[in-house]
């Protein structure tokens, strides 16, 4: 398995590329506009940067690893030979069934189609292609070169070749992978999104400031970041989206979203990519 399409060139789409580049597979890098990749790449080639600047690798070697990319807006080219696709679209269920679909009739049969969705079901997406077994969830952590969880998903028709493939594949990517089973949120953003929507509604029945709220969970529970911050940084509308997809997939109210986040939401108050959320965010020079 050594070609590696990945679509979206947004945050965790320009993470994934740069990974499987960084870990020498050749790598495709798949979006609608030109500029949506030449921002991805821009980033990719920043990321490195820090890597040259701190002396981690040499600038021959980030160019090594630029190399190994590709970038294009021609998506049936691009994965005619793919050996796995990594979609990493907008987190909207349409769209990623969609997409599949598309991707299913465009790919070579053994191909591994592959959603880096944060909650929406596995099961749902495969149902829309002729070959379930070879779909499967690698949901990476922002930031993608940094984080070493891939939470792999099995949907309810996964087959096991598949599963070993994506797991050595993640590995051979620097990743941890972590099997999971499909249920709404799976493990990571079940656990995850309730704690920052408790968090919102403590700062929404005026308990504590955010910074009391993030600094109690930062120093009395050794969280690195505390909700609000992490909140910010993930976006108000992902986790808004997650929240609905908890609420919808289980039916319990327990998971319904707080009213002061769904109303930050509404205002465009996303957190740190549009500048405002719990916290201000200046424009970087």
């Amino acid at each position: 398995m050594e070609k590696i399409v990945v679509i979206g060139a947004g945050t965790m789409g320009n993470g994934i590329a740069h990974t499987a580049a960084a870990s020498g597979f050749a790598t495709t890098l798949i979006d609608v506009s030109q500029e949506f990749l030449d921002r991805g790449m821009k980033t990719i080639s920043s990321n490195l940067q820090r890597g040259v600047d701190k002396g981690k690798m040499t600038a021959e070697e980030k160019q090594t690893i630029l190399d190994r990319i590709q970038s294009t807006t021609d998506i049936e080219s691009a994965v005619r030979d793919a050996d796995i696709v990594i979609e990493a679209i907008i987190e909207n269920v349409t769209a990623k069934v969609q997409l599949f679909e598309k991707l299913d009739r465009l790919t070579k049969p053994e191909c591994i189609l592959a959603s880096n969705t944060s909650s929406i079901s596995i099961t749902k997406i495969a149902a829309a292609t002729k070959r379930p077994g070879k779909v499967i969830g690698m949901h990476f952590m922002n930031p993608v070169p940094v984080m070493t969880l891939v939470e792999v998903i099995r949907g309810i028709a996964t087959d096991d070749e598949t599963w070993q493939r994506v797991e050595d594949l993640s590995k051979r990517m620097g990743k941890t992978p972590i099997e999971v089973n499909d249920y709404p949120g799976f493990i990571s953003n079940r656990v995850l999104m309730p704690m920052i929507n408790e968090a919102i509604f403590a700062l929404y029945e005026g308990v504590a400031t955010p910074e009391a709220i993030d600094g109690v969970m930062k120093l009395g529970m050794n969280h690195p970041m505390g909700p609000l911050t992490l909140a910010d940084f993930i976006g108000l509308d992902v986790c808004l989206a997650i929240l609905r997809v908890l609420e919808d997939g289980f039916g319990d109210p327990k998971y319904r979203p707080c009213p002061l986040l769904v109303k930050m939401v509404d205002a465009g108050w996303l957190g740190r990519k549009s500048g405002r959320g719990f916290y201000s965010y200046p424009p970087s020079r």
